[in-house]
């Protein structure tokens, strides 16, 4: 039951991510970041199965970081996207990876853009995404409600209504979610939406 989405506003891209880490009927946990922060400016939110989603998820940011540190200079928001698209692509052919990216990116020159990579590696640049069963109210509330000139906290309530249409309609909803937000001051963590909070571990 998996729910990742994305959109741009004006200056900022957002990505959003439930945190449930799930198999078959059970919860393993409610705090799982499933939005990976390649470098400064980009955010890779992600969704699949999770060893899948893990380990490809570490090995672009891994190369992201390796590029920049042999050339000096980081990857354009485009250039990753196309980097991350390639390397899925290869991997169809042998090993395909069950994974579905939104990565988003602040570039000085070009601003916000956010990208829709699938597992079979077909890669848009879009204004707004979403992947997993929360895609259906994702899309439908952002076809409704979004525009281009959004600012921060219009996004934020924009998401608000999308994840109270995420707890209503689907019968296994997901309770928590994070909120993180790329601009021209960085990539960061922006917020959370949580109804179960994880247990503190007791010693023994």
């Amino acid at each position: 039951m998996e729910c990742v989405f994305g959109l741009v506003g004006k200056g900022f891209a957002l990505v959003v991510a439930d945190s449930s880490a799930v198999h078959s009927i059970l919860v393993h946990k409610t705090n799982e970041d499933k939005i990976m922060r390649l470098d400064s400016h980009k955010l890779m939110g992600a969704s699949g199965e999770a060893g899948d989603r893990v380990q490809f998820t570490e090995y672009i940011q891994k190369n992201v970081a390796l590029y920049q540190f042999r050339n000096g200079i980081p990857l354009t928001t485009a250039a990753a996207a196309n980097f991350t698209r390639g390397e899925l692509a290869v991997a169809l052919r042998k090993n395909p990876y069950s994974v579905n990216i939104i990565l988003a990116g602040y570039d000085k020159e070009t601003g916000p853009s956010l990208y829709y990579m699938d597992y079979i590696a077909s890669l848009h640049k879009v204004d707004k995404a979403a992947f997993g069963y929360g895609s259906y109210f994702s899309l439908a509330t952002l076809d409704r409600h979004y525009r281009s000139d959004m600012t921060v906290e219009e996004a934020v309530d924009l998401v608000d209504k999308i994840i109270l249409e995420i707890r209503s309609r689907l019968v296994v909803a997901p309770p928590n979610f994070v909120i993180k937000i790329v601009d021209q001051d960085g990539a960061r963590e922006l917020a959370w939406r949580e109804t179960i909070k994880e247990a503190p571990v007791s010693a023994a």
